[in-house]
């Protein structure tokens, strides 16, 4: 398996978990944590907050780790494919009270 998809592999697992351990697959933690409410807030200006420093130190390494070059996306408008795809996600999410991600990881736990 090349170094790249086990990293992703990884990533992919270590999220799913820490999303399963934060209670994520719980659908009134679930139900709940979408009400707007200040500790949302507090979460989303924390992942703000990490995302931008982060991106400053990576994108000024010459290559990524596991990569030859840095592929970033070349476009930058919002069609409708990514809105409607972002739609169905969250009313997803919304009407069955789960997180996909987290819920799979919950199950085969």
């Amino acid at each position: 398996m090349k170094a790249g998809i086990l990293a992703a592999l990884v990533s992919g697992a270590l999220f799913g978990c820490g999303l399963a351990i934060s209670g994520m697959t719980d659908r009134g933690v679930v139900l709940g944590f979408l009400d707007f409410n200040p500790a949302l807030a507090f979460v989303m200006a924390g992942a703000v907050a990490v995302t931008a420093i982060a991106f400053r130190f990576v994108l000024r390494m010459p290559a990524p780790v596991l990569a030859a070059e840095f592929r970033l996306p070349m476009r930058d408008a919002v069609d409708r494919r990514l809105l409607l795809g972002a739609a169905i996600f969250g009313v997803g999410w919304g009407l069955a009270g789960f997180c996909p991600g987290p819920a799979l990881v919950g199950v085969a736990a």
